[in-house]
């Protein structure tokens, strides 16, 4: 998994006003999480916690954790002391007990992960019957069509190099097929209640935008998933 610890901050800074995260996969996210007014929401890779504030502004009792502590410190200077942080892996039992929260948020998180099936099944036991889980991943298009020499069927590891401000860091994810992806939804005992490619924000400054947005309504970019636990 990729150790955001060393540019944990300036990755942090992009996040907050680029086209991809911040003007639309967080609101994307925010949107599908729905009505969270008074409901305990677990933001499952909070990262340095734009999507948490952003639930927290809604009325949400938001709980986070991140497997990099550079995150956690950055999302509790944002958060506050008050609000329950924590370092933890999603690839392992997470500090929580059974049927804690209504909704839980995993944004970006999924695809660092090989194996998909504990991630899963953690996330439901932490989850009421009936509870939500939003899920955003890379959409594998992308891959397909940047990857063109590989197997679009295979869970493949690949690494991107990114610019954040002044410093460049390597991630590292895995590639799945969309079936992969359902399957272990469904494997872990969830049911898919929708699969989304939203448009980007309708706030979104125009000089943020494709040279030919006016000639589209959305780009492929991320996948966004609402399950619905049992």
């Amino acid at each position: 998994m990729t150790d955001y610890d060393g540019f944990a901050r300036a990755y942090s800074h992009a996040n907050e006003a680029n086209l991809l995260n911040a003007w639309y996969e967080r609101p994307a996210m925010v949107q599908l999480a729905g009505e969270v007014q008074g409901h305990r929401v677990l933001d499952a890779g909070c990262g340095s916690g734009p999507l948490a504030a952003a639930l927290r502004d809604r009325g949400a009792l938001v709980s986070g954790f991140d497997v990099s502590s550079g995150m956690v410190a950055l999302a509790r200077d944002r958060l506050g002391e008050q609000t329950d942080l924590r370092v933890a892996d999603l690839g392992e039992r997470l500090p929580y007990d059974d049927d804690t929260f209504d909704v839980v948020v995993c944004s970006l998180a999924l695809h660092y992960l090989q194996d998909w099936t504990a991630p899963l099944t953690e996330l439901r036991r932490v989850l009421r019957p009936g509870g939500r889980l939003v899920v955003s991943v890379p959409h594998p298009f992308v891959y397909l069509f940047n990857y063109q020499d590989q197997d679009y069927f295979s869970v493949t590891q690949y690494s991107e190099e990114f610019e954040f401000g002044d410093e460049s860091a390597v991630l590292t994810y895995w590639h799945r097929p969309l079936h992969a992806m359902t399957d272990a939804f469904t494997e872990a005992g969830f049911s898919i209640a929708a699969v989304s490619e939203p448009s980007w924000s309708p706030d979104t400054p125009t000089e943020l935008l494709p040279a030919n947005a006016r000639e589209r309504t959305a780009f492929v970019c991320f996948l966004f998933f609402t399950l619905q636990a049992p």
